[in-house]
């Protein structure tokens, strides 16, 4: 049963790579022109979290997962070389996972919080944001290069990475290693949901008051200019956080060893399917934006049909 979950793992993950990396260079350059309708702050958490996700998609399933099995023991396996990738996966996933924290609260201060929004959701302050949480973010995850052993030895040269025992005893670790657990992904579910049930019931309050204000009846449709932004920034904000948390949940509650009343074979493919889920979110913010945003999927448009375009003139100026 083991090998042909490793088959449809091994063959999800390339497919994986092929998709990520495209969709998140294409969502990091149309987003970088700032020509899709959103806010510059916004914009920047975006092209953040896209950034994030690349690196996550190069570093775990391409420099790992798909080097380990494709490409066995290659330098990349050296284990000086094995430690950083452990730091930089791990930073990349932190990363990855905060940055929509970040943006989630920008998007709550945007929508329930009318004073400190002037001075909170600007671009200077994103930048200030994002660079605070990824300094921190890799100084948090230092320890990791050091969380690893070599492998094996072969003609004195140290090969692959493996736990250290004392990772498994020694309490400073086992400290570590629950304040991991709790810094990603247990807060960030807390306060994803938090802040979108805040975000949510801000906005039903405020919906009312504003039909109360403004004479509205069921018989009578006005177009509220101000509704219709908010309504298009809480669909964005809704869906990034909702397949967070759907892609995020096995991982979760395998960690925290919730199903460890399955059977091995049962817990085995529940494991294998959890990190699937989690890599996968790498690649699904893009087709968000493709979905909810009008002004993204004209950008994405001209860029695809300037790509093509391109391409087309190159093959005819080489067959001339």
């Amino acid at each position: 049963m083991h090998r042909p979950m490793q088959w449809v793992r091994n063959i999800f993950y390339v497919i994986l790579a092929i998709i990520g990396v495209p969709v998140n260079l294409v969502s990091i350059v149309i987003l970088s022109k700032g020509n899709c309708g959103l806010s510059s702050c916004t914009t920047r958490y975006l092209v953040a979290m896209s950034t994030a996700d690349l690196l996550v998609i190069i570093t775990d399933i391409i420099l790992r997962k798909m080097n380990d099995y494709y490409f066995p023991l290659n330098f990349l396996d050296l284990t000086s070389v094995c430690r950083t990738r452990y730091f930089l996966i791990r930073a990349a996933i932190d990363c990855s996972v905060w940055f929509t924290i970040a943006f989630t609260f920008d998007r709550f201060v945007a929508i329930c919080c009318q004073k400190l929004k002037s001075k909170y959701c600007t671009r200077k302050t994103a930048t200030v944001v994002l660079s605070t949480t990824s300094i921190l973010l890799c100084l948090k995850n230092i320890p990791t290069y050091f969380r690893y052993k070599p492998r094996r030895v072969i003609d004195n040269v140290e090969w692959r990475c493996s736990n250290k025992p004392s990772y498994f005893t020694d309490p400073r670790w086992i400290v570590f290693a629950m304040f991991e657990k709790a810094l990603t992904p247990l807060l960030p579910f807390m306060l994803i949901l938090l802040l979108n049930v805040l975000t949510f019931r801000h906005i039903l309050v405020t919906s009312r008051v504003r039909q109360r204000l403004r004479g509205q009846s069921k018989k009578d449709n006005h177009n509220d200019c101000e509704m219709e932004r908010r309504r298009k920034s809480l669909i964005l904000l809704f869906t990034i956080s909702g397949s967070f948390i759907f892609l995020w949940l096995l991982y979760m509650l395998y960690i925290f060893r919730i199903g460890d009343f399955l059977d091995d074979e049962s817990y085995y493919i529940f494991g294998k399917l959890a990190f699937l889920l989690r890599n996968l979110s790498c690649c699904t913010n893009t087709f968000i934006y493709v979905v909810t945003q009008s002004d993204f999927r004209e950008q994405l448009k001209s860029t695809v049909k300037y790509a093509v375009t391109s391409i087309i003139k190159l093959i005819n100026k080489q067959n001339n």
